[in-house]
């Protein structure tokens, strides 16, 4: 059975089965109570009325053995309802509708007997003389007309309450659902940039909550929009820069007059491509980051990682005769993800060894402490001043001094990775080397 889809008729449903299924027993429980009761008073009819005609009946039988009296029918209920009186084995009284033969075995008490196809309640005594013997008997179907009359009207009326419960359970569903409705429709009719928080009058306590998180996530796909919106904005205009050189020095070798000048505009065009790829790669890293969610957090070595990550930029463009150097002694365990560390620490060494000058120191060292871990990155270049540290992490914008090309996306990338894994991340000036410092840390709740 499917579910229902709307949450009204799964109320309405819900009501509607408990209503049923506790009218139901409880009809079912009055049904019997009212059966038993009847039949209590049935029974103490026949035996009151066997005792009638105990009384009436045996001093006149005693002079009369001969004569055979029939009661005349006197009521509707008469054929239903008959009796008969033996003396001495004969048969001495009886109702019009009464056999002649006796109903049931003279034995004292109540039976159960059936003749022909109609069933019988007999009630058996014996007069004042022992050659006495009283039988009254009622039909099992007048017992059962005179319950349903009882009872008939009783369940019509049971049946208009259900009837009405039922009307009356819908306006309240109704009444009591239109907030729900009222937010759908607010919800149905909002164009998709309509981001503003929901305020509806008179929402039930019940809502609020779901009010609150509709309207979290509005709040946090505005800010995702705004940050995609600035981003595009920003990538644009840096976009220009790097395009714009590659024209120029493209002209430059279209219009050169010799070899070296030719070869000179050339390889500042591969120089502006690097840039300009180099800043794509970080977009599209940079985006994949701001949708993703906070990954898996699993077991890894830092002190690994560091050493993979020293091994790399080693290698790379941007190695222009640093002092590189690894400070990590034995296994550091974290938690996170290893590709996105390696990305974070590839960008740490990336922005060290791109903002210092060449030649100059870049260490990396990772240690466990007593609260998990830190990992640091110091360089020998100019540092920032405490403006250049408050804007730090903030999308295209880079050091005053710097002298090397850059976009500032790269710290981005770095803040972004370390919220994902819950890492705080802080900078200030490097006291051995001079230049910036960078220290990374797992946040309290995290490790």
């Amino acid at each position: 059975m499917k579910a229902l889809a709307s949450l009204q008729a799964r109320l309405l449903a819900g009501v509607l089965a408990v209503a049923l299924g506790i009218g139901g027993l409880t009809a079912a429980l009055a049904l019997r109570q009212a059966e038993h009761e009847l039949d209590e008073l049935l029974d103490a009819h026949l035996t009151q009325a066997a005792a009638l005609l105990v009384v009436q009946h045996s001093r006149k039988l005693a002079h009369d053995d001969d004569m055979v009296l029939d009661a005349p029918s006197l009521h509707r209920y008469a054929p239903r309802a008959v009796f008969q009186v033996f003396h001495e084995g004969r048969l001495a009284l009886r109702s019009s509708q009464a056999p002649i033969e006796p109903m049931a075995p003279l034995a004292d008490g109540f039976h159960a007997v059936t003749r022909g196809d109609v069933g019988w309640r007999v009630f058996v005594t014996h007069g004042a003389s022992a050659d006495v013997t009283v039988l009254v008997g009622e039909s099992e179907s007048a017992r059962q007309e005179i319950l349903w009359a009882m009872l008939g009207p009783l369940l019509g009326l049971g049946a208009a309450a259900l009837v009405l419960m039922l009307l009356l359970a819908v306006a309240v569903l109704r009444w009591g659902l239109a907030p729900l409705r009222r937010l759908r429709t607010e919800l149905a009719t909002r164009q998709p940039d309509q981001l503003a928080s929901l305020a509806l009058a008179d929402m039930p306590a019940e809502l609020a909550p779901l009010l609150g998180t509709l309207n979290a996530l509005f709040a946090r796909i505005e800010a995702l929009l705004q940050g995609e919106r600035r981003l595009t904005a920003d990538a644009a205009h840096e976009l220009r820069t790097p395009i714009a050189a590659i024209r120029v020095q493209a002209q430059v070798a279209q219009g050169a007059r010799d070899g070296a000048e030719r070869a000179q505009a050339l390889a500042a065009t591969l120089a502006g491509c690097d840039r300009a790829a180099r800043l794509v790669d970080q977009l599209l890293m940079l985006a994949r980051l701001e949708a993703a969610a906070a990954p898996p957090r699993a077991p890894l070595d830092l002190a690994a990682l560091a050493r993979q990550a020293v091994a790399d930029a080693a290698e790379s463009p941007q190695q222009r005769g640093h002092a590189l150097a690894l400070d990590a002694r034995g296994p550091v365990p974290a938690r996170g993800d290893p590709l996105l560390t390696q990305v974070l620490l590839r960008n740490l060494l990336d922005n060290a060894l791109r903002y210092s000058p060449p030649g100059s120191p870049v260490t990396l060292s990772v240690d466990a402490t007593t609260g998990g871990w830190q990992l640091c990155v110091e360089d020998g270049g100019p540092g920032l001043d405490e403006g250049g540290l408050a804007r730090l992490g903030q999308r295209f914008q880079r050091g005053a001094e710097a002298t090397s090309s850059g976009s500032g996306l790269g710290w981005s990338i770095v803040l972004r990775i370390a919220a994902l894994q819950g890492w705080g991340v802080s900078a200030d000036r490097s006291p051995t080397l001079g230049g910036l410092r960078v220290r990374l840390a797992p946040e309290k709740s995290d490790e």
